[in-house]
């Protein structure tokens, strides 16, 4: 049985290198040559499993072997020569060791030769070798290899800390700039509300524009679908709406109570305060501010809200504007009911005039042919012609009965046939009446023609007044139609408290606002620089 040859101990003491010993290197000739490798084992076997356990890189184990061959070492691997160099006391991955293999030409000894020289006459700045004291402050650098996880966590690491880095860093750049164009105007704005700004009082009122309900009955059509209602009144509504919020209203509100003095009372503020010399153009821009009209078509409501420095101006401004909106209303409504009336007007005037001039014309034909009533008279003469007619016929058969008898009695026969005769007089001075012109005037025929046409045409002038009165009543019942008026349905009353400014609101709103403004920049500024750089 071979007995296993124990591993050789090396003891070093702390202070003195192995460089130094008179010891001769083991596999090193005479002359500085190679040797051949010592054989390997059991024990030394066991330290090149350690070395190869140490995870040592390529570029380690080959600065080994040059370093092992530099010193003269005949080694079978670059594990043993890392195994004889660690044995011979020296680092193979120290620094010294590793710039001694590129030394300048001829500032080298022979190997081996370092370790025959006394210690006297040894090189003051010759490499340490291992075990050596380290000085404080300084490490040496590690001979054991971090294994592959290990150095990857420790990559990730490093990774994770320059991102985290970058992103405080970039989170300072984004505070700063938040700071400067977000909080610092808004902490303005909001100081200007709360400190600055001078208090305005607002006057809230409604009302409605309202049609007259018609007396007449219900109206028929579309119209009586939506008589009642708010589409009845909307376009009136939007144009005192409009006018309201138009520069005539501010020009008489001006004229009447004073607008722009109000306004350009030191007192305000130099931002809401309107100067002194302003143009038309300036007062109404703060008009249109500070006089807010909205309309609620689904409602038929009127809404305003008048702001003023003051509480009395504030009501007092908005009593004007109503009174203004009322005038207007009946200005947009009077002239329908004018041109409604006025054609009305003058067709029952029409109609009067021609039945007075018939009733004169029927005076006027009585007067001249000195009848009042023709068809009387008329009716009076046939009367009496057939009263004589009559008369005559009975005389006849008186006078045919004396003359039937043998002997009549010629006086009384010359009695009837003179009685006859005369009422054939009569009657035929009757039938001249009627029809024969014996006068200047004409005949009865005529005359009662002439009065009849009279007659008539004054009746009917008399019906077109009774048709032209029916229609004047019938105008203005459509006239009462058009009438709008308004009704008030928020007087408007003075405030005790000030309305405005919201500083609270109004901050919210400036930091929303800049910070709308300042994203639209960054994204805008980011998509060209994405465009530059691609």
């Amino acid at each position: 049985m071979t007995m296993k040859p124990k591993a050789k101990k090396f003891r070093i003491r702390r202070g003195e290198s192995m460089g130094n010993s008179p010891t001769k290197p083991q596999g090193t000739g005479t002359d500085g040559q190679a040797s051949a490798p010592d054989p390997v084992t059991p024990a030394q076997s066991v330290d090149i499993d350690t070395i190869r356990r140490e995870g040592l890189t390529g570029r380690q184990l080959r600065m080994a072997r040059r370093v092992a061959q530099k010193n003269g070492l005949a080694v079978t691997s670059d594990f043993d020569a890392v195994r004889q160099l660690r044995a011979k006391g020296i680092d193979p991955f120290q620094r010294n060791t590793i710039l001694e293999l590129v030394a300048p030409e001829g500032g080298t000894t022979a190997p081996g030769a370092a370790q025959q020289q006394p210690d006297s006459q040894q090189q003051p700045n010759k490499r340490v070798q291992l075990p050596q004291t380290v000085p404080q402050g300084q490490t040496l650098p590690s001979t054991e290899r971090v294994s592959p996880s290990d150095q990857r966590a420790s990559d990730i690491m490093r990774i994770q800390r320059d991102i985290a880095r970058r992103r405080r860093r970039r989170l300072l750049l984004l505070a700063t700039r938040l700071s400067f164009f977000v909080m610092l105007p808004t902490f303005i704005v909001g100081w200007y509300f709360a400190v600055i700004a001078t208090p305005m009082y607002a006057t809230n009122s409604e009302f409605v524009i309202q049609q007259a309900e018609s007396s007449g009955g219900a109206a028929g059509g579309l119209g009586g679908m939506f008589q009642g209602t708010s589409m009845a009144t909307q376009q009136d509504s939007i144009t005192v709406q409009s006018y309201l919020a138009s520069r005539e209203a501010m020009l008489r509100l001006d004229s009447d109570h004073d607008f722009k003095a109000h306004f350009s009372d030191p007192k305000i503020d130099q931002i809401q305060r309107l100067a002194p010399d302003a143009t038309s153009e300036n007062a109404f821009d703060l008009y249109q501010k500070h006089v807010k009209i909205s309309y609620d078509p689904t409602e038929g409501i009127l809404r305003m809200e008048v702001i003023a420095a003051s509480p009395e101006k504030s009501q007092e401004f908005a009593d004007a504007l109503i009174t203004y909106a009322e005038e207007q209303v009946d200005q947009m409504t009077q002239r329908p009911r004018d041109a409604a009336m006025a054609g009305a007007l003058q067709s029952y005037q029409e109609a009067e005039a021609r039945r007075s001039e018939a009733l004169a014309e029927l005076l006027r034909i009585q007067e001249e042919l000195e009848i009042v009533g023709g068809e009387a008279q008329t009716q009076l003469i046939l009367q009496q012609i057939s009263q004589r007619e009559l008369e005559r016929q009975q005389l006849e058969l008186t006078l045919a009965e004396r003359l039937s008898v043998s002997r009549p009695n010629e006086a009384q026969v010359d009695q009837l046939r003179s009685r006859i005769a005369n009422l054939n007089d009569l009657i035929a001075d009757l039938n001249a009446q009627l029809t024969s012109a014996s006068t200047t005037n004409g005949s009865l025929a005529s005359r009662n023609t002439q009065l009849r046409l009279a007659e008539e045409n004054y009746a009917f002038q008399s019906l077109q007044v009774q048709t032209a009165l029916t229609n004047m009543e019938a105008a203005r019942i459509e006239a009462n139609k058009q009438v709008r008026y308004i009704s008030v349905g928020v007087a408007p009353i003075a405030p005790d408290e000030a309305t405005y400014p919201r500083a609270f609101e109004n901050t919210v709103l400036a930091f929303l606002v800049f910070a709308g403004i300042y994203l639209m920049i960054s994204l805008t500024a980011s998509i060209l620089r994405e465009q530059v750089v691609s």
